[in-house]
């Protein structure tokens, strides 16, 4: 399955993924008209800005997720075409089961409208808008074996013009 991987090396705490996000899951679709929007739309990526260096907080689409197996209403579930984990907002009860369990903090509690949410990979898009956003190429969507692949491709290379 593809996936968002992240180069934390590139990323620069720019927070070009996370107004993406939000556009992409506005009303409009467009960002001066996002701003304007009533709840303001929420962004399902975030930048943890740590000790050990900026990287953007998302959801994993874990093979054996926990929050699927927290959610008691079924509201989180995994979609058997894509293998995306998903949340169905008019299931989800607010009880936040899902967001204690995530290791990575990646399910979030929309305080507004009482429902979790997370990133769906832009669900119903060929891609997600946080990597089309990424100005410094740190996001990736893609298999982890090329992602993997790649990403010692540019560290030897660095290591050699060194």
């Amino acid at each position: 399955m593809r996936k968002i991987y992240c180069d934390i090396r590139k990323c620069l705490s720019c927070r070009s993924c996370e107004i993406a996000c939000a556009v992409q899951h506005s009303r409009s679709g467009n960002l001066l008209q996002a701003l304007f929007e009533e709840p303001l739309p929420g962004h399902l990526v975030k930048i943890d800005p740590s000790k050990i260096g900026p990287f953007p907080i998302r959801c994993h689409h874990c093979e054996e997720a926990r929050c699927i197996d927290a959610c008691k209403t079924g509201a989180t579930h995994r979609d058997p075409k894509t293998g995306k984990v998903l949340i169905d907002t008019n299931k989800c009860v607010g009880c936040w089961m899902c967001v204690m369990v995530c290791p990575f903090g990646a399910v979030f509690p929309n305080m507004k409208t009482k429902k979790a949410m997370k990133c769906d990979l832009c669900e119903g898009h060929e891609s997600p808008a946080c990597v089309s956003a990424c100005p410094t190429g740190a996001l990736h969507w893609t298999e982890f074996t090329e992602f993997e692949a790649n990403y010692k491709r540019a560290r030897i290379y660095s290591e050699n013009k060194a």
